[in-house]
């Protein structure tokens, strides 16, 4: 077993395919699947369920590639010690990113990175919350942005900001003629909010108790995976929302039939942070990509001081 056997068997467990993989590890796809073949009898196990149209990664395959994964990296760790590490940002850093907030951040701070770190190479992956910490458990990530606080002393994060929510309502709604909406103001409204995989539904519920409604009339769970979707709807008359302030920032919502506002609710808001794995080898490098998302952050948000 070395090295390259490891990266075959984990470009195989991503892709599923021995041909793909074989490709991102630029080799034949019999050399690949010899290796493979080769690695199963030394360890005794099959790793992969393999037919003439697909391919399974069994149980034992699962666990080994996330050990795999993890030798993987700390040989990278091993290789770095001998070079240069006057630049942390250097090579690829795997950040991933919930569906509410990529969209909107990645475009801030993108151009900035590039220029500061032009041999980065950032892969950006967007999910759910608990997609995304399950990858980081896996080492498939190196980082998450996240709105949430990480769920186990395995994982560890920096605070970037706090962002308020910011109201979305028609602009024939009767709070068109408000100057301020209040948390009471919201009591009567019916407030839409995306499916329930996103962790901004909870957040707005949570902040803006409004979750202790009449079971007859229950909020309004659509199956809208973006804020554009949830706005359109808006602007249709179907109820109000609330949305990160990021997501108005250059007018990216912006509809001539919904107003975007600020909201007199001091809770709600939630905190942006960047989640990483204790034993992750390179975080100084997540630590000076936080200082370049600071650095870009619009002021409909509040940064956090370190």
């Amino acid at each position: 077993m070395n090295f390259r056997d490891l990266e075959y068997l984990v470009a195989v467990s991503e892709t599923l395919h021995f041909g793909q993989a074989a490709q991102r590890c630029f080799v034949s796809q019999p050399t690949l699947s010899g290796q493979i073949h080769k690695l199963e009898e030394e360890l005794g196990a099959t790793l992969f369920e393999r037919t003439n149209r697909s391919v399974h990664i069994t149980a034992i395959g699962q666990k080994i590639v996330g050990h795999a994964r993890q030798i993987l990296e700390q040989a990278e760790v091993i290789r770095s010690l001998g070079s240069d590490q006057n630049d942390l940002l250097t090579g690829p850093l795997r950040i991933g990113a919930i569906h509410t907030l990529s969209p909107y951040l990645v475009p801030l701070f993108m151009l900035e990175l590039q220029q500061q770190h032009p041999e980065l190479s950032l892969e950006l992956t967007e999910a759910t919350t608990d997609q995304l910490i399950a990858k980081l458990r896996d080492h498939q990530l190196d980082g998450a942005l996240l709105a949430t606080s990480p769920p186990a002393d395995d994982l560890k994060e920096i605070q970037l900001f706090k962002e308020p929510f910011w109201l979305a309502h028609p602009r024939d709604h009767h709070f068109y003629n408000q100057d301020e909406v209040s948390l009471a103001d919201l009591k009567d409204e019916k407030v839409l909010l995306l499916s329930e995989e996103h962790c901004l539904s909870e957040q707005i519920i949570s902040a803006c108790k409004i979750d202790s409604r009449d079971s007859a009339n229950p909020l309004p769970r659509l199956n809208a995976s973006s804020l554009e979707t949830l706005v359109q709807l808006v602007g249709m008359g179907l109820g109000i929302t609330l949305v990160p302030a990021l997501s108005v920032h250059g007018g990216r919502l912006a509809t001539d039939k919904v107003i975007l506002r600020e909201v007199s609710i001091p809770q709600a808001i939630r905190q942006v942070r960047l989640v990483y794995r204790q034993t992750f080898p390179r975080q100084p490098a997540l630590g000076a990509l936080s200082e370049i998302i600071s650095a870009v952050l619009p002021n409909t948000v509040r940064q956090i001081q370190s």
